[in-house]
């Protein structure tokens, strides 16, 4: 069985907790793992959000019997997170699942560029926030009658549709963010993100945006481009 090293007991229930709330939103999630040297990069798709959330784990040394290879295999995220041990900073690798289709087609890994115009971290939450409160209001307007699940589909696509002040990126990746805890206050409050850790950004590259914060980055397709420009792997 393959044992993943993580950096230390922090990288370790960082993961578990972003394989914990992959879960929340789908009991049956499966993950994609790819890993090479001391990376490990982490694909998950919670169903609400139509996005996919990607997190980086740092690894202590390359994983066992794969040190002249890359490790690439879709496991169910369940399994994953039963085998991470915290306090030995490790993660056995399960067996390979059957993927589902969003596991073959993932971002290109390079060629991205900056996108201008993405708010603070502090607007950004805010605006979930808002986003939120503005569902729950709505929702809670309709008729008894009304109240049908098409009908809650419907104002839900509307407001997680808007995008991101002057830039592309829809307020649903946002969202997906802060659920996912890539959005997080710094600890403690009013201090800045950890050093050495990528700042807050929106990246392009062909058909994908991706919002890439210190915790993690949320990935999702432009509006309207079909199935052009994916990255099959």
């Amino acid at each position: 069985m393959t044992v993943l090293h993580l950096a230390d007991e922090g990288e370790a229930a960082d993961l578990a907790a972003f394989l914990s709330r992959l879960l929340h939103y789908d009991r049956s999630a499966a993950v994609r793992l790819q890993a090479a040297g001391k990376a490990l990069a982490v694909f998950g798709r919670p169903p609400s959000f139509e996005v996919l959330a990607i997190r980086a784990v740092r690894l202590a040394k390359p994983y066992e019997n794969g040190l002249d290879a890359t490790l690439d295999v879709t496991v169910s995220a369940g399994e994953f997170l039963e085998s991470v041990d915290e306090s030995a900073a490790t993660a056995a690798v399960p067996a390979a699942v059957t993927g589902p289709p969003w596991a073959g087609v993932l971002p290109p890994r390079g060629g991205w560029r900056a996108e201008p115009g993405l708010p603070a971290p502090d607007a950004l939450r805010a605006m979930v926030g808002a986003a939120v409160a503005e569902f729950r209001s709505r929702t809670q307007e309709l008729a008894p009658e009304r109240r049908t699940r098409a009908e809650l589909d419907r104002v839900g696509r509307e407001i997680w549709s808007r995008t991101v002040g002057e830039t592309p990126l829809p307020v649903r990746a946002v969202h997906a963010a802060q659920s996912l805890g890539f959005l997080r206050t710094p600890t403690p409050p009013g201090t800045a993100y950890p050093t050495g850790e990528p700042s807050l950004a929106l990246l392009s590259s062909s058909a994908w945006l991706r919002l890439r914060t210190p915790y993690g980055s949320i990935a999702v397709r432009r509006a309207g481009l079909g199935a052009l420009d994916v990255s099959v792997r």
